[in-house]
Formats: C-alpha cells, sequence, structure tokens
C-alpha cells in the first residue's frame, strides 16, 4: 500500500476568510495543519519609503490607508510622535476630540471584525447587523472630515476643525417618501455632539443583539472555544499586544499604563480573558466596545461645556485661519510656506504608540532638520500576531486556520506597509 504523505495547500491569496492579500501555505496531514507558512509583501506599497520624500503633513493620508479600518488611531500615532519631536502642546479641547474620535475609530474597528470574523465562521447575519451601526459612526467622520473612511482629521498640533454644530439630513426622494425621511432625520435636528449622544444612549442594547446571537451561540463556542490558545508567556514572547494579549489575560494597556492624551481623566476598565482562545478574545473585544462607549459619552459631556481652539496657534506648524490669511500679509505668508514647503522639524527622533484597536501601534520618526523625516518606521500590531499564526494554528483543522485569522483582527495594509 503506498504511504500516505503530507501534502501543500495554498490557502489565499484571493480567500474570502484570508483578510487581504494573504497567501498562507498549509501543510497538510488530512485535514490536519503540520504547518502553517504566512508569506507576505504582495500588497507592500512602501509606505515608510513613500514618506521620505513627502513632507510631514503630505505622508498623514497615507496613515489612514495603513490600517484601512481604524484611520484615526494610525493619524494620532503619527501626530503625537511629530509633536514629540516638534515639542507642540495640542489644546485641551483637541485633546478630547482626538480621544472621543479614536474611540469611534476602536467600535468601527471592532465591528468591522465581528462581522467579518463572524462571516467567516458561518454566522452570516453579524455582517449586517455590524454594518448597520458602521454607518452611524461613518457619518461622525464625514461630519468632521467630509469623508467616510479617509478622513486626515487629525493634524499635528490638534485637529483639523472643529465639531460641526449641525448635521447633514437626508432629502425626499422617489425611493423614501417624507415620513420615512422624517424618521431618518429624527436625531439629525441638533448638532454632532448630539447625534454622538443618541448614538452612545442606544449603542449598549444594540451590542446586546450582537451577544444574542453569539455568545452562547453552541456552533459559535464549538468554533472558537479550544481554538489558537495563546498562554500569557507565549503570548508576551510572540510580542502580542491588545485584544490578542488582553484574552491571555495580561491587563495590558497603554491608555491605562502609559496615558497619553485625556485618558488620565477617562473612568474606563480593561476587559481580559482567561485562556487566550479565540472566544476569549471575542468576548475581551465585545467588552471593549462598551467600555468605548463610556469614554465616547465622557467626551460628549466635556465637550458640551468646554469651548476652545482645537489645534496650535503655532503658525509655523498649524495654518492660521482664513480670515487672518487673508487680511494679514504674514499670515498669507505662513499659510504659504506651510502648504508648499511643510514645516521643519528639529532634529532628532522619537517614538509614540497609541493603543491601536489592534494592538500598539507605534511611529518611529527619524528627522535631520528636513521638512521631511530622514526615516520613519511603523510598528503595526498585525505583524506580530500574523507571526503566531504557525503556532496557533498547528494540530488544528483547516476550518480552524480560518477562525484563528479572524480571531487576530489582521489588515494587510499595516502588515505589508
Amino acid at each position: 500500500m503506498a504511504e500516505i504523505k503530507n501534502y501543500t495547500l495554498n490557502f489565499g491569496p484571493q480567500h474570502p476568510a484570508a483578510h487581504g492579500v494573504l497567501r498562507l501555505v498549509l501543510e497538510l496531514d488530512g485535514e490536519v495543519i503540520q504547518r502553517a507558512d504566512p508569506h507576505i509583501g504582495l500588497l507592500h506599497r512602501a509606505t515608510e519609503k513613500l514618506a521620505e520624500s513627502k513632507t510631514y503633513i503630505q505622508s498623514l493620508p497615507y496613515m489612514d490607508r495603513l490600517d484601512y479600518v481604524s484611520m484615526m488611531s494610525n493619524e494620532h500615532a503619527y501626530c503625537l510622535a511629530i509633536e514629540k519631536l516638534l515639542g507642540v502642546d495640542v489644546p485641551i479641547r483637541a485633546q478630547y476630540i482626538r480621544v472621543m474620535f479614536s474611540e469611534i475609530t476602536r467600535l468601527l474597528n471592532h465591528l468591522m471584525w465581528l462581522g467579518a470574523h463572524g462571516l467567516d465562521c458561518g454566522a452570516m447575519n453579524m455582517l449586517i447587523y455590524c454594518f448597520r451601526e458602521r454607518e452611524v459612526l461613518f457619518d461622525m467622520y464625514e461630519a468632521v472630515s467630509g469623508a467616510r473612511m479617509h478622513a486626515a482629521y487629525f493634524r499635528p498640533g490638534g485637529v483639523y476643525r472643529d465639531l460641526p454644530e449641525s448635521m447633514s439630513q437626508y432629502k425626499v426622494n422617489k425611493i423614501r417618501n417624507a415620513k420615512a425621511i422624517d424618521a431618518l432625520n429624527e436625531n439629525r435636528q441638533g448638532s454632532l455632539l448630539d447625534f454622538i449622544d443618541d448614538f452612545v444612549a442606544k449603542f449598549p442594547r444594540l451590542v446586546d443583539e450582537y451577544e444574542t446571537l453569539l455568545t452562547d451561540n453552541r456552533i459559535w463556542k464549538q468554533r472558537t472555544v479550544g481554538v489558537g490558545v495563546v498562554s500569557p508567556e507565549r503570548a508576551l514572547n510572540l510580542g502580542f499586544t491588545g485584544p490578542m494579549l488582553r484574552g491571555s489575560g495580561f491587563a495590558w494597556d497603554l491608555r491605562k499604563q502609559q496615558p497619553y492624551e485625556v485618558y488620565a481623566q477617562m473612568d474606563f476598565d480593561i476587559p481580559v480573558g482567561k485562556t487566550g482562545d479565540c472566544y476569549d478574545r471575542y468576548l475581551v473585544r465585545v467588552a471593549e466596545m462598551r467600555q468605548s462607549n463610556r469614554i465616547i459619552k465622557q467626551c460628549v459631556d466635556w465637550l458640551r461645556v468646554n469651548p476652545g481652539p482645537v489645534i496650535t496657534n503655532n503658525h509655523k506648524v498649524a495654518p492660521p485661519n482664513r480670515e487672518s490669511m487673508k487680511s494679514n500679509m504674514e499670515e498669507l505668508i505662513h499659510h504659504f510656506k506651510l502648504f508648499t514647503e511643510g514645516f521643519h522639524v528639529p532634529e532628532g527622533e522619537a517614538y509614540a504608540a497609541v493603543e491601536h484597536p489592534k494592538g500598539e501601534f507605534g511611529i518611529y520618526i527619524v528627522s535631520d532638520g528636513a521638512n521631511k523625516p530622514y526615516r520613519l518606521k511603523i510598528r503595526p500590531p498585525g505583524f506580530s500576531h500574523l507571526a503566531a499564526m504557525d503556532e496557533m494554528a498547528r494540530g488544528h483543522m483547516i476550518a480552524d486556520a480560518v477562525a484563528v485569522i479572524g480571531t487576530m483582527d489582521i489588515v494587510f495594509g499595516e502588515i505589508d506597509r
């Protein structure tokens, strides 16, 4: 009888569960994974190299496109690194706006993850439920920046502009009559803060709906419990951060351990798992959505009663307002220099990290005193997580490889950079 040998299977790069252009080479014994070898580089866009030929402000929109599900969190780390080198102070109102939008971004990320992970494991309805809320969150992005995804809203020294006093409204059309439009516009009568407040009040009940569908669902538990177990020690050694590390029982969160902006003033908890399997990481992320909702509410309440500037008044770093630019020669020169040459950053190096929805997202900048970085290095959370694919998938079935990729919450823009 012929000897049965292991055979090799290409999982992706066009597989619907590959979450981007991942080519996973699986060595199989029947349907059991003996080895999983992730091949990356198919999406390499040379972001770090491109930044060396762009001014600091021109490179900012590239950050949105790294992890294209956590847009403003990427901008946040980039701005913090530049501000560290420049020594620029960010107005307190801008810090609250940044924290609020960082948590809105966390909700956007976790909803995308939950919908896609559920879909990968066969829970088809999850994607529809999660996208229902993502649309509302995109409306908040659009209100401040004009873009629904790639906002470029955070700027060195603050944010692009203050929160709008009114929300855009739906208009009567062929598909919806006046009554239906009035219902859609019900929560859009006030300011953006009113719109966010309305969402924050409804969101815990919506998270309950997700949990009703999944948390005690026996098929979901069969697909995730005991799959991709990582011990706390291994999670640390593998360089895990964010929900991947907290799912293994480590209460490490940069918002608490190394607070930045106004996170020290926020009241929230850090959810942690017990066993470090896919199910625990699911529970951690769902609990994180509830905590983010709490933070957003605190920011809304503070922003309502505390007006003020939202970007530094250092016009060598941030542009003057339009009125003074058109009436004052010196401000016109500042504006012209800023948008042609950009600002010069003092010589030195700086690393800034944020608690990105996926883990620690860091930007390391080396400046030689020019108007563009001498070197830029991005530390994405997903890269370290994908490196553990072999260890997490070994001994499991092919179907479990899908659950393991899903639980990592990887996006290839940041992994391939």
